[in-house]
C-alpha cells in the first residue's frame, strides 16, 4: 500500500509525506520542526520513522526546518548540488553522512522508493519536481513551478496521483495589493502556476492515467480554497472517476491510499 498527504501547504510553509510499507519520506521541511513533528504525530507517525527529506528548492518556506530535522533526529537529507550551496543560511549546519546529493534525472533509492527529480521552472538555483516509484505506481509533486512545458508533462504521464500547486488567480492577482513587480514575478514563467494551468494539466494527464489530484501551495492572498477546486473541477469536468482535493493549509490533508 501507498499513503500520502499534505502536511502544510502555501506561501507560509510546505511539507508533504509519502509512505510505503517499509519507508517514510517527507518532501520539503517549510515550518518548524515543532510544527512537523507535531502533524506527524496527530497521524500517529513518529518522526524517528523518517527515513528521508526531499528537498526541491531553497526558498524557506521549503526548507525552515530542515537543519533541526536533521540535527536532532538525524535524518538524512536529499538534495542537489545548487540548491544546498544557495540555502546560505548559518543556522544549516548538518552533520555531513546526513547530506546526500542527487543529479537531475537521475534515478536514487530511499528505502522501498526509487526517486528521479527532474527540473522545473521557477526563481530558484536548481528547483525540481519528484517522481516517486513504488510497487509499480508512480506519484509525483510539482509545486512552486512557472509553466508547464512538454518536458513536465512527459515527466508526470502515467502518475496515478500528483501533487500540483495551483498557487493563483489571475483576477485576484490582478486587482490584489501585491506591488507590479511582485505580480509580475508570480504570474510569469519562474514563479508559480494558476489554477487554470493546474487544472489544464491534471486534464492532460487523466489521459495518461491520473486519478488523484492534491492541489497544493494556494496564495492566501490570490486564492481561495473553494475558488481553486473549482477552477480545476471545471477543467476536468468531462473526467470520470478523477478525485480532485485541495491542501489545508494550516494543518493535514486526510491520508490518501493507493492499493
Amino acid at each position: 500500500m501507498l499513503e500520502y498527504c499534505s502536511l502544510y501547504s502555501g506561501s507560509s510553509g510546505n511539507c508533504f509525506f509519502v509512505r510505503s510499507k517499509n519507508t517514510n519520506i517527507l518532501i520539503d521541511a517549510g515550518v518548524s520542526a515543532k510544527k512537523i513533528i507535531s502533524a506527524l504525530s496527530n497521524l500517529n507517525i513518529d518522526i524517528n520513522k523518517i527515513d528521508g527529506i526531499l528537498i526541491t528548492h531553497e526558498h524557506t518556506d521549503h526548507t525552515k526546518g530542515l537543519s533541526t530535522l536533521s540535527n536532532k533526529y538525524n535524518i538524512p537529507i536529499y538534495i542537489n548540488n545548487k540548491t544546498w550551496n544557495a540555502l546560505n543560511n548559518p543556522t544549516i549546519n548538518m552533520p555531513k553522512q546526513n547530506i546526500n546529493f542527487f543529479n537531475m534525472n537521475h534515478s536514487f533509492k530511499i528505502g522501498d522508493f526509487e526517486i528521479f527529480p527532474f527540473p522545473v521552472p521557477h526563481d530558484a538555483a536548481d528547483p525540481c519536481g519528484f517522481n516517486l516509484y513504488y510497487n509499480n505506481k508512480k506519484i509525483s509533486i510539482v509545486t512552486d513551478i512557472g509553466h508547464i512545458s512538454s518536458e513536465i508533462l512527459d515527466n508526470l504521464k502515467n502518475s496515478i496521483s500528483i501533487f500540483l500547486e495551483s498557487n493563483y488567480d489571475p483576477e485576484i492577482l490582478k486587482y490584489s495589493s501585491y506591488p507590479y513587480m511582485l505580480k509580475k514575478r508570480i504570474s510569469g514563467d519562474d514563479g508559480h502556476l494558476s489554477n487554470i494551468k493546474a487544472g489544464e494539466t491534471i486534464a492532460y494527464l487523466y489521459n495518461y492515467g491520473l486519478r488523484n489530484a492534491l492541489l497544493i501551495h494556494l496564495s492566501k492572498e490570490n486564492n481561495f480554497p473553494e475558488l481553486a477546486y473549482r477552477t480545476v473541477y471545471n477543467e476536468i469536468i468531462n473526467c470520470n472517476n478523477l478525485n480532485i482535493d485541495v491542501a489545508p493549509r494550516d494543518n493535514p490533508s486526510k491520508m490518501f491510499k493507493i492499493i
